[in-house]
């Protein structure tokens, strides 16, 4: 009976565990904290719209973030729980994320405000090395998101509606990594909407 609920608990445990964040973004082992910054790039004019801090759990999943504008005004706090992923906001009542595993390499994610109402829901569908291989919405857009990868990085997404139709392809280009092989400078760029995003990644390892 021991066993038996032993095994009951690894797979409640599995089914509750998301794949890393280390993994998918093709980071190395090791990463303590990391703070992303977003720019938009028009033209020749370079301006901020948010920046993200990242603090990581030994295993290398996210457990806790703070997402923040140009002016320092907080836009997301997300927190790591046993069960969930807290989601807060400044002007609306938080976001309570769950993830089951599923068969074939399969995440289902839902959020849901008072623990009850769904707001959100996607069908994480990933590679055998952790990166993700495409993200169907499942409850608003119901458009999928198919991601390519070009030696060990992400190179391109599409995103076509539900009716396979290409509603933007977006080009990934790394242009600067550190000493560990991480990407910490990259250019997204649309060809459909014509916008260019510039991604610029701070690292710390743990014993730096």
């Amino acid at each position: 009976m021991k066993y038996i609920c032993l095994i009951i608990l690894l797979i409640v445990i599995q089914s509750c565990a998301s794949k890393k964040f280390i993994e998918k973004r093709f980071f190395p082992e090791g990463i303590e904290s990391m703070t992303e910054e977003t720019y938009s790039i028009e033209k020749t004019k370079k301006r901020l719209l948010e920046k993200k801090h990242f603090l990581f759990t030994k295993n290398g999943r996210v457990k806790e973030s703070k997402t923040v504008d140009s002016l320092g005004n907080l836009l997301q706090h997300t927190e790591k729980k046993l069960w969930f992923i807290k989601e807060s906001y400044p002007e609306k009542e938080p976001y309570y994320c769950k993830t089951r595993w599923k068969t074939g390499q399969r995440e289902r994610i839902s959020c849901y405000s008072r623990k009850r109402y769904k707001q959100n829901e996607a069908i994480y569908f990933y590679n055998k090395n952790g990166t993700i291989k495409k993200i169907v919405d499942n409850f608003t857009t119901f458009n999928t998101q198919y991601f390519y990868y070009t030696d060990n990085q992400i190179s391109k997404i599409i995103i076509k509606n539900k009716d396979n139709k290409i509603l933007d392809e977006v080009e990934i280009d790394c242009k600067e990594k550190d000493e560990k092989g991480a990407c910490i400078r990259q250019i997204k760029s649309s060809s459909i909407t014509q916008k260019c995003i510039e991604i610029i990644t701070e690292i710390h390892y743990k014993n730096e």
